[in-house]
């Protein structure tokens, strides 16, 4: 706000509108049984216009409800779509193993493997395959324990095509039809 464009400054009165309409709105949990991790996970490689950093975001369910959802901005520049969405598989991931831990200590173990849904092929083909290609060899080491969770069977990863890919609500502005229906789908 230091530097206030009229742009920015239509923005923020735009979210203000939406937050005025939606003051009612809440989370709703549901009776659901707690066998299954589901996620869905989403980069916007190269979003923002200014800094060229990219935005990741992603929803977990546990059984029908939603336990977890993260958007954020991303301090580094990926090289390609692929690791922007592997990285994103990756922080959701990370939060499986954080909240596995957690249902374990609670004396609640997940005993199924946690379902991650991405909307970008070569992201989803990285998470399986152990052969190192050299278009890949940009990616960070420390981000191929997705691969060490799917061997282990542990993670599984999935394709998802783009008009089912709820976290696009995130990173994205989307028709107001699809935007409802995925809010919806989130339980809200």
């Amino acid at each position: 706000m230091h530097d206030p464009r009229v742009e920015h400054m239509n923005a923020l009165k735009r979210i203000l509108r939406y937050i005025q309409g939606t003051l009612d709105y809440g989370l709703h949990l549901y009776l659901s049984s707690v066998s299954t991790f589901v996620s869905y996970t989403y980069a916007d490689w190269g979003g923002c216009p200014d800094t060229r950093r990219f935005t990741s975001g992603y929803y977990m369910f546990l059984g029908n409800n939603l336990v977890s959802w993260s958007v954020k901005r991303q301090s580094i520049l990926p090289h390609s779509s692929a690791e922007a969405e592997y990285r994103g598989v990756a922080n959701v991931v990370s939060e499986s193993c954080w909240l596995r831990n957690l249902l374990l200590e609670l004396h609640c173990p997940i005993q199924k493997a946690t379902l991650v849904y991405c909307d970008n092929i070569n992201a989803v083909y990285l998470s399986g395959n152990l052969v190192q290609h050299q278009r890949t060899i940009h990616i960070d080491m420390d981000f191929h324990f997705v691969r060490k969770k799917v061997a282990r069977g542990q993670v599984r990863v999935f394709h998802v095509p783009s008009w089912y890919q709820i976290a696009d609500i995130f990173t994205k502005g989307l028709p107001s039809v699809l935007f409802q229906d995925f809010r919806d789908s989130v339980s809200v």
